[in-house]
């Protein structure tokens, strides 16, 4: 598995997220269903060998957010809402 490696990110919620210790809870490995059934259908890997996903995401341990990468910057963000916001009244 090839690792990518953008250093850290900017200051977030008083934390600098980082993927340079490996392994870390900051990178989630994200597949699509059809990255994920090509990936079944070349038969078994070892983990080592699995392809990356088309995008990098990186989780904040502190305020949650959620990044995604693509060709080594970010193109989304993702802000975690309470469920409760999604309660009818």
């Amino acid at each position: 598995m090839r690792r990518r490696s953008y250093g850290s990110f900017k200051k977030i919620a008083g934390f600098n997220p980082s993927n340079s210790v490996v392994p870390n809870d900051i990178e989630l490995r994200v597949y699509t269903d059809k990255e994920w059934d090509d990936i079944i259908n070349i038969g078994m890997m070892d983990s080592v060998d699995l392809p990356d996903p088309k995008y990098d995401v990186w989780r904040c341990p502190i305020c949650e957010r959620v990044y995604v990468f693509q060709d080594n910057r970010v193109i989304k963000y993702y802000v975690p809402h309470n469920l409760d916001e999604l309660k009818e009244v």
